[in-house]
């Protein structure tokens, strides 16, 4: 029992080593297609497994023998001698699992829970009396079964007086409710991620988008079994992809922003009703569009048929020096007033942290 309050302790500790650098973890581009349960071994600064320290309290001398200010350290005196004996400092490495790091995520950020829609796929866990046991914490007693039983047991023994009717309970008399943890159906959500994969979206912007994306994506995993994800990616055309080929896709050409919009919200209208989904949309760009006329009609899709059937639109604006960048500001041109768009932007990998903070601030 003692060494498990230790090792318990001892990863809270690596717990809070993690969350000091996690914009530093956010960034691990390694981790991308991982989930849930999986390993991840994170170099841990600052901290050591416990162990005893052995020493004479001799603080004296050079080495293992007697010395003076400005002896050499080796037998010869020419400053070269044989390799040390002694060990080394070296980092911890702990092994976590993804699940863990996005716990990390939502308690730093403070990720507000999504709101209830719907009547099934979701489940939240919630504690359901179901049965009896034999012990338990007196809070949790069962009155009138313990009281059944005692008088039971006072009749069958035949010291039970009726005109004196007082019932003395036993240990052996008291019973106390069991529970288990079940699942509760709470609600639907659908994830929309949107990619811009053209070519004014280099690697460097790619590898950007898929980071942010991944985290949203397996701290709502983490804590909304049967959340739906659909991934779509587009350059003048759009098209629907599996997790895997969104993660690492390489692609080039113009780009048709409206394109992926009218992909999103054909996915909509055929497989989430906007009366029992919760909808999140997030498209990841560099703001480089086709044309004006097209972030105009994106504008309109987004008014029109998009954002009055979700709870957000997310647009996340990567920097490239390959792209206009404009999109943006088109956006908050024609949308400011829509309090379902929320946009970020994202430099560098060090932004990421305050975009997912950013998203989910409104509790949407």
């Amino acid at each position: 029992m003692k060494i498990r309050k230790d090792h318990q302790r001892f990863r809270q500790i690596i717990k809070g080593k993690i969350r000091e650098d996690l914009r530093k973890f956010l960034t691990r581009g390694e981790l991308l297609g991982r989930e849930g349960k999986k390993l991840i071994s994170i170099p841990v600064h600052g901290i050591d497994t416990p162990h005893f320290r052995y020493g004479d309290n001799n603080d004296g001398g050079v080495g293992s023998g007697d010395g003076k200010p400005g002896d050499s350290v080796d037998a010869d005196g020419e400053g070269v001698g044989p390799g040390g004996t002694q060990e080394g400092r070296h980092i911890l490495e702990v092994d976590v699992s993804l699940d863990e790091l996005a716990d990390i995520l939502g308690e730093e950020l403070q990720l507000p829970r999504i709101q209830p829609r719907g009547k099934h796929r979701i489940t939240a866990e919630r504690d359901k009396y179901s049965g009896i046991r034999q012990s338990g914490p007196e809070s949790l007693r069962h009155f009138r079964r313990t009281f059944r039983r005692a008088l039971r047991r006072q009749l069958m023994s035949g010291v039970y007086d009726p005109d004196r009717p007082r019932i003395v309970f036993e240990r052996r008399d008291k019973v106390y409710r069991s529970w288990k943890t079940v699942l509760s159906p709470q609600s639907n959500a659908a994830i929309i991620y949107m990619m811009d994969v053209s070519g004014s979206m280099g690697d460097e912007q790619k590898e950007l988008v898929r980071l942010e994306a991944f985290w949203i994506d397996a701290w709502l995993r983490r804590n909304y079994q049967g959340i739906e994800s659909r991934y779509i990616v587009h350059d003048v055309r759009a098209a629907e992809v599996d997790r895997e080929t969104f993660y690492h896709l390489r692609e080039d050409g113009g780009t048709r922003i409206s394109s992926a919009f009218r992909c999103a919200r054909e996915l909509l209208e055929t497989h989430y009703p906007a009366a029992e989904w919760n909808v999140y949309l997030f498209h990841f760009s560099d703001g480089d569009n086709s044309s004006e006329s097209d972030s105009r009609e994106c504008c309109n899709m987004l008014r029109e048929h998009l954002l009055p059937v979700c709870n957000m639109f997310g647009y996340c604006q990567v920097a490239s020096a390959y792209g206009s960048g404009n999109f943006i500001n088109v956006l908050h041109e024609h949308l400011d007033a829509e309090e379902d768009m929320i946009t970020t932007r994202v430099n560098n990998k060090d932004d990421i942290y305050d975009s997912i903070k950013t998203f989910f601030a409104k509790g949407k």
